[in-house]
């Protein structure tokens, strides 16, 4: 998957070929991936990828999940001046998309940590890049929450509506769904987690809830249902993720790590 994802995302800019090589006899050549302002590595992965397809070195100063600062040279790579001026724009916006998905993560992955939350990324990725957005997210220290609709049986508002019993549908979904997959149930309000506690829910979302509305339910979970596992979702900000913390939830999950991620700045200069 990964292979075929680099492959595609060369083809798209590389066309019928590179224009330049028409011209230019090609050279030995040299060129470094430089930092122009800190941030988390990601995509190291994907880019060895395309250094064994395209045949040139590279050797990496820094891993995936690994803080950099301006000005430091993260990789330097060697090969045929065609082959590196070819690869250019698709190597830095893989590392680029990743690595600012990964830099953002961290900010949010290190405000949870004392608290002993998982913090999750949600399947609020850009089309056919979940793998790709969702792996930079890992990198800059988030767990994944679901990679899709077939990993686990999550029940949300909408599927509310259509669910006529509950405790039913989840006694009935247990002889369907795998045995390893759970069951989760977005909750609004205390009621509607209290009515999935009962039914038998193994983990409850407690979405666009507020810290003290969370307390409430985080107090009846203790003391009636130990087991289940509570995340919190719904508007997650960098300013706002360190309250939810402070809950007892388990998780705290926010698409706010790869839809709110801004590009960093790096680049490659030819030596």
């Amino acid at each position: 998957m990964m292979e075929e994802f680099v492959k595609e995302t060369l083809a798209q800019d590389v066309g019928r070929g590179d224009l330049y090589a028409l011209v230019e006899p090609s050279v030995a050549a040299t060129a470094r991936i430089i930092a122009k302002s800190d941030g988390v590595a990601a995509g190291v992965e994907y880019i060895n990828i395309l250094a064994k397809l395209e045949d040139f070195e590279i050797s990496w100063n820094v891993h995936d999940g690994e803080s950099f600062v301006k000005g430091d040279v993260l990789a330097n790579i060697s090969g045929s001046s065609h082959v590196l001026l070819k690869i250019e724009r698709t190597l830095l916006n893989m590392l680029l998309h990743a690595s600012s998905i990964a830099t953002l993560t961290k900010k949010y992955a290190e405000i949870v940590e004392p608290y002993g939350v998982k913090l999750l990324d949600t399947r609020k990725t850009r089309p056919l890049l979940r793998v790709f957005e969702k792996y930079a997210t890992r990198c800059g220290g988030a767990v994944n929450h679901r990679m899709g609709l077939d990993d686990s049986l999550m029940i949300k508002d909408t599927h509310l509506k259509t669910i006529d019993d509950l405790k039913i549908y989840i006694k009935k979904a247990r002889n369907r769904i795998p045995f390893t997959a759970k069951i989760e149930v977005e909750a609004e309000n205390f009621e509607t987690a209290k009515e999935a506690f009962e039914a038998g829910a193994d983990i409850i979302m407690c979405d666009n809830m507020t810290p003290e509305q969370i307390c409430e339910v985080v107090k009846y979970r203790d003391e009636n249902f130990a087991h289940v596992l509570l995340e919190a979702s719904g508007n997650i900000s960098l300013q706002t993720i360190e309250s939810y913390a402070k809950t007892g939830v388990n998780a705290i999950s926010s698409g706010s790590l790869i839809h709110q991620a801004n590009w960093i700045d790096l680049s490659m200069k030819m030596d």
